[in-house]
């Protein structure tokens, strides 16, 4: 069994100083090696995309990241988007075609955050634009002003679904997460099953039932992810469907 699969992570596209760079936050990196046993390797977004099957070809894994920018409603059927909304298309294109490939080939994906709102959009699911607009749901946001940490400390609880896998990893049927998010789930794909919902009904994970690993979850497992055992048991579970999923690749 191969010790360390290697994970592809869709970078966003974003703009330093007079330049465009393709970036990826380094605790999403350090949670793939440090918990998941992992190599990352960061995947260049362009638009359009670059041709998903050739990365494809030569990972065990796809990790989709939180970002600070937020998919474009157009490719949900979303109304138009507020402004100031951020957006990042190019993240947006290589992150849905890698995904639609991913999904077909049954490659192990975790989504995070904006990710498993991409896995929802990619299974033909919708987001609210804005969660804390929305009758009978709270504001999931963070305070921009306060210290990162603060930022990124438990913050709500959430229920975790009977014989899930979560409330299996976690051994109880809640957690407290962090909540450092401004969209979310509206209708859920018909292909993910609820895995985990907020007090206020909102989906925070879920999983597909037709892949051996697919897994989108709503908070913030790679932050410390080391002093949270049940965090730490996500990536440890994804990391190992990667080291199955190399075995029985053929990559001649």
């Amino acid at each position: 069994m191969v010790s360390s699969p290697w994970v592809g992570l869709p970078t966003d596209s974003t703009t330093l100083g007079h330049h465009r760079f393709a970036v990826a936050g380094e605790k999403y990196v350090r949670a793939l090696c440090l918990a998941a046993g992992a190599t990352p390797v960061l995947l260049p977004s362009l638009q359009p995309p670059l041709p998903a099957e050739p990365w494809l070809d030569r990972l065990d894994g796809l990790l989709l990241t939180g970002a600070v920018s937020n998919i474009e409603p157009h490719h949900y059927g979303g109304a138009p988007s507020w402004a100031g909304n951020l957006h990042d298309p190019a993240r947006d294109a290589t992150a849905l075609s890698l995904l639609q490939a991913a999904l077909a080939r049954d490659l192990p994906v975790l989504a995070i955050c904006r990710g498993f709102q991409e896995l929802n959009v990619a299974l033909g699911g919708t987001l609210h634009q804005r969660v804390h607009a929305v009758t009978g749901l709270m504001d999931h946001r963070e305070d921009p002003d306060a210290p990162v940490e603060q930022q990124y400390a438990p913050a709500h609880p959430v229920r975790l679904v009977e014989g899930g896998w979560l409330s299996d990893w976690a051994g109880a049927a809640a957690v407290t997460v962090n909540s450092v998010h401004g969209q979310g789930i509206d209708r859920l794909a018909a292909g993910l099953r609820v895995e985990a919902r907020a007090d206020d009904g909102l989906v925070e994970a879920a999983r597909s039932d037709a892949h051996a690993f697919v897994l989108g979850v709503q908070w913030h497992p790679e932050w410390r992810v080391t002093d949270t055992p049940f965090h730490h048991r996500i990536f440890q579970a994804f990391g190992d469907a990667c080291r199955r999923y190399s075995c029985k690749a053929d990559r001649s």
